[in-house]
């Protein structure tokens, strides 16, 4: 039976940026540190963690105690957090007065790199933390879009797609961090160049909780009518959705109405038979039953 081949890792991987160098390879032993002479770095990219996933590791790490070392670097009398802020902040509300570290030598720029690695590696950052991370990268430590990609593993493109979003107005941008509006969506909004109907577009597609699909329709539709298109399409979307709560007040099932030229429909939903006779009971005004 032929051997599986190992997935390779997204990018060089952290293990190898972490030995570039001799310092490093000396120092990559662990060792035990306060937690209270470790802090995190405040250029880190990842910005939110969530409370819940948190308390989770934290009582993980409350049974095993911390499996993975964080990598630190000496600042300033202090180790500043490279890579594992999130292990760290678990570690703190697990109560831990001491935590492995990993202590290397690293300049800001290699530090920014490393953290940027392990995040995408782990898929902990948002479109927009990622977004975010790259043109940092870029503007402080002067890397090329071609480089960035080799660093983390994903084409030029892809890089070039997700700085692009960075172009979103600032309310549209926290949707996307808040994971109200997808990257997929987001994309589609960039080809709307008023900043003003690209908001107004972003809440219509969480409002009605439009597909990507829908969403190019959308934005083809603002960006071909020449007269306060937003008024009007925003105006009608509003007033379709009215008419779905209203029906749907009356027959006690979901109602989505659909809107496309000539083949528009009303969608009902129902579960069972009864629930189907009810409806059209409702709809015909006299006792119905769907058996021939």
């Amino acid at each position: 039976m032929a051997t599986k081949q190992k997935k390779p890792a997204l990018g060089r991987g952290l293990d190898a940026i972490l030995i570039d160098n001799d310092e490093q390879k000396e120092q990559n032993g662990v060792s035990i540190v306060r937690i209270s002479e470790v802090e995190p770095n405040p250029d880190q990219p990842r910005k939110a963690f969530e409370n819940e996933a948190l308390e989770a590791l934290a009582e993980s790490i409350s049974q095993h105690g911390i499996i993975q070392p964080i990598v630190v670097r000496p600042r300033d009398g202090m180790y500043m957090i490279v890579t594992g802020e999130r292990r760290w902040r678990a570690a703190r509300m697990a109560g831990l007065s001491e935590v492995p570290v990993m202590i290397i030598e690293a300049d800001d720029k290699k530090a920014a790199e490393l953290a940027l690695v392990e995040n995408i590696q782990r898929k902990d950052l948002n479109p927009v933390e990622e977004a975010q991370a790259y043109a940092d990268l870029i503007e402080e430590y002067s890397y090329t879009q071609e480089e960035i990609s080799k660093k983390v593993g994903r084409s030029r493109s892809s890089i070039a797609n997700s700085l692009r979003l960075l172009d979103l107005p600032d309310a549209v941008l926290e949707k996307l961090a808040q994971g109200e509006l997808s990257e997929g969506h987001a994309k589609v909004l960039l080809g709307i160049k008023d900043a003003e109907k690209l908001e107004k577009a972003a809440e219509t597609v969480i409002s009605r909780e439009l597909s990507v699909r829908e969403t190019e329709k959308l934005v083809k539709a603002l960006n071909e009518t020449k007269e306060e298109p937003e008024v009007r399409i925003v105006y009608d979307v509003d007033h379709t959705k009215a008419l779905e709560q209203k029906v749907q007040s009356i027959i006690g099932h979901r109602v989505k109405i659909v809107q496309n030229g000539k083949k528009s429909s009303i969608n009902i939903g129902f579960s069972d038979n009864d629930d189907l006779e009810k409806i059209l009971t409702l709809l015909c005004g006299e006792k119905f039953t769907n058996e021939l």
